[in-house]
């Protein structure tokens, strides 16, 4: 299993534009056989924040999810067009 998070900052007056794109990256995504988990979230206490939990079966299944035209449409043709920051953290699962 493969765990990692997204983090990314966007400008506050992308907020809905990004939501709009996260809805259609996220229900494209959780149909990939290898996608376990793809949870968008803001953070609380800063709305122009969003963290993504992201759960694969396997590297392979990372990598397909990163070749997918959906993944090309909305991540790289949309979120990191607008993205200012961009933070990405492997997890190890404990349990």
């Amino acid at each position: 299993m493969v765990s990692f998070t997204v983090r990314m900052n966007f400008r506050h007056e992308d907020r809905a534009e990004i939501a709009e794109i996260l809805k259609a990256l996220t229900a494209e995504s959780r149909k990939e056989a290898g996608c376990v988990s793809y949870v968008p979230h803001t953070v609380e206490s800063d709305a122009d924040t969003v963290l993504i939990y992201e759960q694969y079966a396997d590297e392979a299944a990372v990598e397909f999810h990163k070749s997918t035209p959906h993944f090309a449409k909305y991540a790289v043709g949309g979120l990191y067009q607008k993205m200012l920051e961009r933070h990405v953290e492997a997890l190890n699962a404990l349990a």
